[in-house]
């Protein structure tokens, strides 16, 4: 009995999230303009969470930058090194 109880919920707890309604285009409009005139409900919160996913996108941005310039100036060192392994060797 108990089995069939607990096959029951798993079902139900699957189903549920298929269950979930999606925006409408009015829907998404009117969030917009309630996004911009701040009457979201908790609206500082939305904008706390958009401002540190602002931020953690430019933190990615600029590690990708710092990675980049690395891996340049790691070339760099090793053309030299190179270089110079050559001229020791003349």
């Amino acid at each position: 009995m108990q089995l069939r109880h607990l096959l029951t919920v798993g079902a139900i707890l699957l189903a549920l999230p298929a269950c979930e309604r999606k925006q409408t285009p009015t829907e998404k409009v009117k969030d917009k303009i309630d996004d911009a005139l701040d009457r979201r409900p908790g609206e500082k919160v939305r904008d706390v969470a958009e401002d540190a996913r602002d931020a953690a996108k430019d933190i990615g941005k600029d590690i990708k930058a710092a990675a980049k310039d690395a891996k340049e100036g790691t070339k760099e060192v090793v053309k030299d090194v190179k270089e110079g392994v050559k001229q020791d060797t003349k």
